[in-house]
């Protein structure tokens, strides 16, 4: 099954937390569960995701949030179409609002397991909160506002990857 993510086209794939094309990056993969109700993506920071020894950094853990909601924003959207994603015309998310609280410390070496539910979804503007845990315990709480990528972002891109 594909992530939300891969089905981007090539020039909106370079994003460092989830872009498939850049392989400095964490390429986040974010999927419907098995409800088909909430989004899902795990990531397993590598050492150098450290605040201080034995902790993960938090400004990796907004940027997963970021991502996962960001993808979790596109898949309701074509979903409330009715089509998959991948199919024209794209419904590429960005982020306009980020909200992220850090609850207790995240654990360096544990599987990050990240959940989106859909709290609002409208024409421009989706909603989605994020919990991220680890070692079975919400470590932090997000709240992505993605709207639709304005025409020119996506310009920009395909502008880019020409050279």
């Amino acid at each position: 099954m594909k992530a939300f993510q891969d089905h981007y086209p090539e020039e909106l794939s370079h994003c460092y937390g989830c872009g498939r094309n850049n392989p400095q990056g964490n390429q986040l993969k974010s999927h419907w569960d098995t409800s088909g109700k909430v989004t899902v993506a795990s990531f397993t920071p590598k050492p150098h995701h450290t605040v201080v020894s034995g902790y993960v950094y938090g400004g990796l853990i907004a940027s997963l949030i970021d991502c996962h909601g960001a993808g979790s924003a596109a898949a309701a959207a074509h979903r409330a179409e009715g089509r998959e994603m991948g199919r024209e015309p794209l419904l590429p998310f960005v982020t306009a609002s980020l909200q992220v609280d850090f609850l207790v410390p995240t654990p360096q070496g544990e599987e990050l397991t990240l959940r989106g539910e859909i709290t609002e979804l409208g024409a421009r503007k989706v909603i989605v909160d994020v919990t991220l845990s680890a070692a079975g315990q919400i470590r932090a709480r997000g709240r992505v506002i993605a709207v639709k990528m304005p025409a020119a972002m996506g310009e920009a891109g395909t502008q880019a990857d020409r050279g």
